[in-house]
């Protein structure tokens, strides 16, 4: 009876995540499908705990896991929620690498014969899998932290350092599904080892511009980690879980990864902007910036009629959301065109922009991907690009040597006039330079994103406010 209940309990927590993933897909039932999320994951501990033992050791851990987590949610920025992604991704790993070692150790079923190896292979896997995921996800934190370098990092002969690494990991399971003794463990923990820096040299060898690729990609990889940990335990909601989470992952991958022209297999080969014999030069950029003030900007939106907004990462940092959403309901309210256009990859993570428009309340219907919007740029009289920087490099489209070359980006320079909103002129993420900010149509708008969007909303309130009623005579 006790087998009945979970199995049913495991059925309406599968069903409660796949709806989950379905609410996720839009912004208008996103909130919906994180609860349904949160009530299927409650659901899953419930039945777990049901049929295990330790309920000390288990009350004591969930509570100490719901305390970090709620605190860790609550508490981080929505500019840090990339980075807090990935560490989640990480722990995923080192779950899967952990159980994999238990499991070894004290299998949780009696096997003999053939199941004794099928056991073996599932935990190999396992651990190959959650190390990489583990190793991976923690240089992606500290690529997005800023502690090492967001370029590509490529060591000499990589390629074929990576390949004797996966030879070796090969080469050691063989001792591990057939040695007896002390040897299959040292082989287990060999192969770990050799794994964790294979994931740091593919994930160092990735470029910034492909961190958000690169993000997805492991969140895929963490749900491989948590199926191979299923298998391990013989626990089909475990199994569920990950493969909808890894195949959903990959989905996005391919997604973000079509949007910016780009290749799994190119990836994870390595950044953009490496070749054989180094880096490539994109080509030398002349002219000069042309600054502008918030005053001035004010009157180019009072004269527009069509008004397209760019957020970037910058916007995140600034957190001026909540100002640019002010902005466009003031103009929106004037009965002018304001739309937002989001390229795939803009911030951090995919949807990063998306959630914070979101968060300042900004209406779903007017907030387009590149794909929908680029094509009316032509027509647009005037583009605030606010802390992006990548995302709108023409480079991209007219320079074959620049290292984006060939990534679609926000043709924004197509507009009337270009308004960039940045601190100075640093390259992007991905470390190139962009030739946008010395177009003849660009004005730079020097400073901290929210100060100057604060300002220009200043401006434009007391410019819509009403008049003053007559005194009576």
């Amino acid at each position: 009876m006790e087998n009945n209940l979970v199995t049913t309990a495991y059925i309406v927590a599968s069903a409660l995540f796949i709806l989950s993933l379905a609410g996720l897909s839009q912004p208008e039932t996103a909130k919906r499908g994180n609860l349904l999320g949160i009530l299927g994951m409650a659901i899953a501990f419930a039945a777990t705990a049901a049929i295990s033992q330790g309920y000390p050791i288990q009350i004591g851990s969930i509570g100490l896991g719901v305390l970090i987590g709620v605190l860790a949610a609550s508490r981080v920025a929505m500019t840090d929620m990339p980075e807090m992604v990935a560490l989640l991704n990480s722990f995923v790993g080192l779950a899967a690498v952990l159980v994999g070692f238990a499991e070894y150790l004290q299998p949780s079923a009696a096997l003999s014969g053939g199941d004794v190896i099928v056991h073996r292979v599932e935990i190999y896997i396992g651990v190959f899998i959650g190390i990489v995921t583990f190793t991976g996800s923690m240089i992606a934190v500290a690529k997005l932290r800023g502690w090492v370098p967001s370029r590509a990092v490529l060591l000499p002969a990589r390629h074929v350092l990576t390949l004797g690494m996966l030879g070796a990991i090969a080469a050691l399971g063989v001792p591990f599904l057939t040695a007896i003794g002390d040897m299959p463990m040292i082989a287990l923990g060999a192969m770990t080892a050799i794994a964790g820096i294979f994931g740091i040299v593919i994930v160092m060898a990735i470029g910034g511009a492909d961190m958000a690729v690169v993000i997805s990609l492991l969140n895929s990889y963490s749900g491989l980690a948590s199926a191979a940990a299923g298998f391990m335990l013989n626990n089909d909601l475990l199994i569920i879980t990950g493969a909808l989470v890894g195949s959903s992952g990959a989905i996005l991958s391919y997604i973000m990864c079509k949007g910016m022209n780009r290749s799994f297999i190119n990836v994870v080969l390595g950044g953009f902007g490496e070749t054989a014999s180094g880096t490539v030069k994109s080509a030398a950029i002349e002219g000069s910036a042309t600054s502008t003030t918030t005053g001035e900007v004010v009157d180019l939106l009072a004269n527009a009629q069509s008004v397209v907004i760019v957020p970037g990462y910058g916007m995140a940092v600034a957190q001026a959301q909540h100002a640019v959403a002010e902005i466009t309901r003031l103009l929106r309210g004037q009965g002018k065109q304001v739309r937002f256009g989001i390229h795939p990859v803009a911030g951090r993570m995919p949807g990063h922009m998306n959630v914070l428009l979101a968060e300042a309340n900004v209406p779903y219907d007017i907030v387009l991907e590149m794909d929908e919007i680029n094509d009316d740029l032509t027509a647009t009289d005037v583009v605030l690009v606010v802390g992006a920087n990548d995302t709108v490099n023409p480079s991209a489209k007219y320079d074959p040597n620049s290292p984006i070359a060939g990534m679609p980006v926000m043709e924004v320079w197509e507009a009337s006039t270009v308004v960039v909103l940045k601190r100075g002129m640093s390259s992007g993420y991905a470390g190139v330079e962009n030739p946008l900010f010395f177009n003849d149509n660009t004005l730079m708008l020097f400073g901290d994103a929210k100060t100057n969007v604060n300002g220009i909303l200043a401006q434009l309130s007391t410019t819509n406010a009403p008049a003053p009623a007559l005194a009576a005579a």
